[in-house]
């Protein structure tokens, strides 16, 4: 049972989200995503430039002069959200907490998918898939969804991105719209990656807080890992400490480059003290214009 803090919360979000996705967006996810293949929605008299391959030779035949058939982009598709709810996502310096950006950003296209038509649903995973929601239609579906993300609590605080992308490529045998939404605090997940990434039409959205590119000089400081639990002491004004996690965080998001080249996937980057729907707005324009 959901509290009323809790549900106002939600409400308002609810409200925000679907306000953001039916103006700021109108017509550009659509045309980011087209659908895949076409069907037949009638016949019209032939005009000067119309392709003769569309020609209608029984329709002609009948009324004595050329008419054409008229096909429509099959348009519903199915949009699945793999959604990382472990313990790294409680961390943000900021703004807002990783989590909260992670369901303003799914909230946000849910409501694009639904918008047109399309099919929504959900994998939340931490160490392991925790819960599948499998896609639907409609604005109740919606709603269903993002009270689980701001609510559901996960029994594990790891991260396995390699099991949820196998999970994926077992469960959703149709090929899908898949955004992988996650800080990808993670590691040995490229070979399932590859194989969702043929089957599926993948976008990895990356989530993440300025202080993790450069750890801060506070001084001596302890620090937890979220997703284990161990604390350690750290000496935070040692100048080789610092630039040690500095190239860390670089070899990972160039191993990270990397595996998006090979695969062909798309990366938008979103940081909790930034703009959430700018990057989508960049996503969708790459996308309208590659299509």
């Amino acid at each position: 049972m959901l509290s009323d803090e809790q549900l106002k919360k939600i409400q308002r979000f609810h409200f925000k989200t679907r306000h953001l996705a039916s103006d700021l967006f109108a017509g550009q996810y659509e045309s980011a995503f087209k659908g895949h293949g076409l069907e037949f929605a009638e016949v019209r008299e032939y005009q000067p430039g119309d392709d003769i391959r569309t020609i209608d030779w029984n329709v002609s035949a009948r009324f004595g002069h050329p008419y054409v058939k008229v096909f429509h982009e099959e348009r519903e598709l199915t949009v699945i959200l793999l959604l990382d709810l472990s313990g790294s996502q409680l961390f943000g310096t900021k703004k807002k907490f990783k989590r909260e950006l992670l369901a303003e950003i799914s909230g946000m296209l849910a409501f694009l998918a639904i918008r047109t038509n399309d099919k929504v649903g959900a994998i939340l995973f931490s160490s392991k898939v925790e819960k599948y929601i499998p896609p639907k239609k409609g604005a109740s579906h919606v709603w269903t969804l993002i009270k689980e993300i701001f609510t559901y609590e996960p029994s594990d605080l790891g991260t396995d991105i390699k099991g949820v992308l196998e999970y994926l490529n077992r469960v959703v045998k149709r090929h899908s719209i898949v955004f992988l939404i996650s800080d990808c605090m993670d590691t040995d997940f490229a070979i399932p990656f590859g194989i969702a990434a043929r089957k599926h039409e993948m976008t990895l959205i990356r989530i993440s807080d300025p202080s993790e590119e450069n750890l801060p000089n506070v001084g001596l400081a302890y620090l937890r890992d979220p997703e284990t639990n161990q604390v350690v002491l750290l000496n935070t004004g040692n100048k080789s400490l610092r630039e040690k996690w500095r190239v860390h965080r670089m070899e990972q998001h160039a191993d990270l480059t990397d595996l998006l080249r090979r695969t062909g996937v798309d990366l938008v980057e979103i940081k909790t003290n930034k703009s959430v729907s700018e990057p989508l707005v960049r996503l969708f324009n790459k996308r309208r214009k590659r299509c």
